[in-house]
């Protein structure tokens, strides 16, 4: 069955960086887009970033433009997102999210958490 399994969270100071990992298995993964959520302490779950199967499309949330890094290596069966100036607002857990055959396929998260 399809396994998400998200990791890189941890405690980052204003300003830091982190980079998410999201290893795969189960399914196809060269096939299928892939994204990436987060949800702050009290909000909503909202997307972050999303890439094409094969890498060459993105999209990213206004908020994290230019600031955030979504990659994909098909070999590995990973995708990634690389976050530079991090700030409180980046404060949630993240997970990693595909579609596949109609039904909705997510991780666990990891819990990233930017404070001083």
């Amino acid at each position: 069955q399809v396994q998400l399994v998200e990791s890189g969270g941890g405690l980052v100071q204003p300003g830091g960086s982190l980079r998410l990992s999201c290893a795969a298995s189960g399914f196809t993964f060269s096939v299928y887009a892939m994204s990436w959520y987060r949800q702050a302490p009290g909000k909503e779950r909202e997307l972050v970033a999303d890439i094409s199967s094969g890498g060459g499309s993105t999209n990213y949330a206004d908020s994290v433009k230019g600031r955030f890094t979504i990659s994909r290596d098909n070999v590995k069966k990973t995708v990634y997102l690389q976050m530079n100036s991090l700030n409180a607002e980046d404060t949630g857990v993240y997970y990693c999210y595909t579609r596949r055959r109609a039904m909705d396929n997510w991780g666990k998260g990891t819990l990233v958490t930017v404070s001083s």
